[in-house]
């Protein structure tokens, strides 16, 4: 007997999984696992399924991670706050604005649960997770023992960080800390917030706008199946840069710290013309290029044929080959989402 996982996953792909687990405590998460573990069963614990491709049917345990609450603490000069894994992103960032306390509008209306925000360093609008994270606390699976790391511990990058590593099989995240600083400095240097005042707007007013662009500019999954950006935004070399600028100079850039640039994989598959384009039930959104959605019951093998489609297309323009951010499920775990696309 299988139970199907198409409601928890938000590109609604109708894969089965052998047993689903919702664990609301560390202890129940721990149980499932175990459990599992000495039946020698593949194991995948999973948030909200914002994030992932279900490639085909899970041939083991899904623990659906629920641990819940939000603490917040006072200090001197910011506010810290305990968030149970399982919390929405979106309710916490809600939650903290009505608390009175800033720090994380930017990152309004990011689908998923507080404890994936550190698996991806989630970021948006100049922002990202590394920047709030204060630790990120974890349960050693095979033990039970648990274990804080602080946040220059958990290698964040760009979408990127321990827990896609060396952390990514042995422990499952509980919980999130985050440090809000008091003295708020909007950041407003991306998209339609830089028509704001930094010295009159506030912490509300860039939420809204965040949520807004977010809204006309990305389906809902609720109402049309997707896993939001399905690639990375190309990071590339400064000669790279200058060869790709010269052709095209008024395609996106952001320079990095490290003298590398940062492309917008949204535009350069705007470029190559390939909104709307369709492969079986999925298609490239027609807002958003960025965003691959299930328009009429997909399959995984017509979301893959299509990111085929969209990486062959831009890399063969631009000399660019996009990855996907978006993690790929296969029966026993995950799986190269570049190999499985390329």
């Amino acid at each position: 007997m299988t139970t199907s996982l198409k409601p928890f996953n938000t590109f609604g792909i109708d894969a089965q999984a052998a047993r689903i687990v919702h664990a609301e405590n560390e202890q129940q998460l721990l149980k499932a696992w175990q459990s599992a573990s000495a039946e020698h069963q593949p194991i995948l614990i999973l948030g909200e399924g914002s994030n992932v491709l279900l490639l085909e049917d899970f041939a083991g345990t899904v623990i659906l991670n629920r641990i819940g609450g939000i603490d917040i603490r006072e200090g001197h000069d910011a506010w810290y706050l305990h968030v149970g894994a399982g919390e929405n992103w979106h309710h916490l960032v809600k939650y903290t604005l009505d608390h009175g306390i800033a720090g994380l509008e930017n990152l309004a209306l990011i689908p998923g649960c507080a404890g994936s925000a550190p698996i991806q360093n989630i970021g948006a609008y100049g922002v990202e997770l590394k920047q709030v994270c204060d630790y990120v606390d974890c349960l050693e699976l095979a033990t039970g023992k648990h274990k804080r790391l602080l946040a220059d511990e958990c290698c964040f990058g760009y979408r990127d960080s321990i827990f896609k590593h060396e952390y990514q099989h042995r422990y499952a995240i509980t919980a999130l800390g985050l440090r809000l600083p008091k003295q708020w400095q909007p950041v407003l240097s991306y998209g339609d917030l830089s028509r704001h005042n930094s010295q009159n707007v506030t912490p509300r007013q860039v939420f809204d706008a965040v949520c807004h662009m977010r809204r006309s500019k990305l389906p809902d999954p609720a109402l049309t199946g997707n896993a939001g950006s399905f690639f990375k935004n190309p990071v590339i070399t400064e000669q790279q840069a200058a060869s790709l600028l010269a052709e095209y100079p008024n395609a996106p850039r952001y320079p990095q710290v490290d003298g590398t640039v940062k492309l917008a994989a949204g535009w350069l598959i705007d470029r190559c013309q390939l909104k709307g384009h369709q492969k079986g039930g999925a298609a490239v959104h027609r807002q958003q290029a960025l965003v691959l959605i299930n328009e009429n019951n997909a399959t995984a093998r017509d979301v893959v044929a299509l990111a085929h489609d969209v990486r062959q297309r831009v890399g063969e323009t631009f000399n660019v080959w996009l990855e996907p951010e978006v993690r790929f499920i296969g029966a026993r775990g995950e799986v190269s989402a570049v190999e499985t696309i390329a």
